[in-house]
């Protein structure tokens, strides 16, 4: 069998994108891992060694155990996959996984703290390259807070995604390249329908500042940087500053704590969860459910109910 590393790449990005992977930031380490192997003359599979991936790693400084994981999951899994195809007899990586022993809780955001991230956006001025930009910013910002979108699923809606007949949002291109249905209240709407009101065609993106071009997520998390830090929101001891993600971890844990409240079972009710923020596995879901005081104080509140019975007839 024919052991060309480029080859081999091409063959192994083209099997995970017809499982529905897109493996974009995957393709691109691999596509680093063929530059530095081909500086060394390694052409193909077998030439990779122990030592050679070692100063791969080693020439991609990832200070961040997170990071580091990434890059030897992904040369892991290319590896894996070329011993299980019979192109190699024997995975050739050595290095291992870095303990996250300074992981985080991220930041989550309550009302009233997203309110004045929501008008900080709205208020942002426009400039020569950017018209209607904090109409913009404000409804990507609250797609993400208000329905658990993720900044890329926001930044990527076209208009033809709106009905806002039936208030549903088509999301598509989503994690694993799913698309799903997210149904939203009347205040979404509206926001929906202005936004929309700047466009002409179905196809058009919901936020552009050229008419052709979405908005690019990282241009998102860059003006949402911005807001957060001028807006100097308290960060908690353990907790990670925010970040554009946390609006959707805010969401989560914001549906969990209302559930409580509510008297519903959270257990029942995390599998519809799951399937309205885009995850084939309930698992994906408990990631984003941070326990936070509001949540244990719910929580003991309805153990309390639950066994008060039990205390009086002990009595």
């Amino acid at each position: 069998m024919n052991d060309d590393l480029t080859i081999a790449v091409s063959d192994f990005l083209a099997h995970k994108r017809a499982l529905g992977r897109k493996y974009r930031t995957e393709e691109a380490t691999l596509r680093l891992l063929l530059a530095f192997a081909g500086q060394h003359g390694v052409t193909h599979l077998r030439q990779l060694t122990p030592g050679l991936l070692d100063e791969f790693a080693a020439s991609r400084p990832r200070p961040r155990a997170r990071s580091f994981n990434h890059l030897i999951g992904t040369l892991g899994c290319f590896l894996d996959w070329a011993v299980a195809q019979q192109r190699l007899d024997a995975s050739p990586l050595r290095a291992t996984r870095r303990r996250e022993t300074e992981r985080r809780l991220p930041f989550l955001f309550d009302t009233a703290q997203a309110r004045r991230l929501l008008d900080a956006a709205a208020a942002l001025p426009d400039n020569s390259r950017a018209r209607g930009r904090g109409q913009a910013y404000h409804a990507i910002f609250a797609l993400c807070y208000g329905l658990g979108l993720r900044a890329g699923e926001a930044c990527g809606l076209r208009i033809g995604d709106i009905d806002n007949r039936r208030q549903v949002l088509e999301v598509r291109g989503g994690k694993f390249g799913k698309s799903r249905l997210v149904p939203h209240g009347p205040r979404i709407g509206e926001l929906l329908a202005r936004q929309a009101g700047r466009g002409d065609g179905r196809d058009v993106p919901l936020f552009s500042f050229d008419g052709r071009r979405s908005v690019h997520p990282g241009s998102a998390s860059q003006v949402f940087h911005q807001l957060v830090t001028d807006l100097e929101f308290p960060v908690p001891d353990g907790v990670s500053p925010p970040v554009l993600h946390c609006l959707r971890h805010s969401f989560a844990v914001g549906c969990l704590l209302r559930w409580y409240r509510e008297g519903a079972d959270p257990q029942q009710r995390l599998f519809r969860l799951s399937t309205f923020m885009g995850h084939v596995d309930p698992v994906s879901t408990a990631v984003y459910l941070t326990i936070t005081p509001q949540l244990l104080a719910e929580a003991g509140r309805r153990f309390e109910a639950f066994a008060q019975p039990a205390w009086t007839e002990d009595r």
